[in-house]
């Protein structure tokens, strides 16, 4: 789809229209929530994935096509993962999708040490 930019991308609708004609949502700006209980247990099952392919953050990044300091970010749990940047990682590294997610959600619903339940 030509629009007629030289640039490749049109404003929108909230979005990036890009060369392909394909959306591109921006990216929120400001500061970012927590990575709750969840996010922080996916970029640990990442960060096992990794270790097993010995497999470097820098490594990483390079081939999802994300910047050194954007992965580095999220395996430190500083900022959270997206499901399209998980669903690519998972690729890379030959992770099966829903494994990854399903430990990630059984890791999260297990109490962390040194806190005790609320009744």
């Amino acid at each position: 789809m030509d629009l007629g930019s030289p640039y490749g991308a049109e404003l929108l609708v909230g979005g990036l229209l890009n060369s392909k004609g394909g959306i591109v949502m921006g990216v929120p700006s400001g500061k970012q929530p927590e990575p709750g209980p969840f996010a922080r247990a996916v970029s640990a099952e990442i960060r096992s994935a990794m270790a097993r392919q010995r497999m470097s953050g820098a490594q990483l990044a390079a081939k999802t096509d994300r910047s050194q300091s954007y992965v580095s970010k999220r395996l430190r749990d500083e900022a959270s993962f997206t499901a399209n940047d998980v669903e690519d990682i998972c690729e890379v590294l030959g992770e099966d999708l829903f494994e990854l997610l399903r430990a990630a959600v059984l890791a999260s619903r297990r109490p962390r040490t040194g806190h005790r339940p609320t009744l």
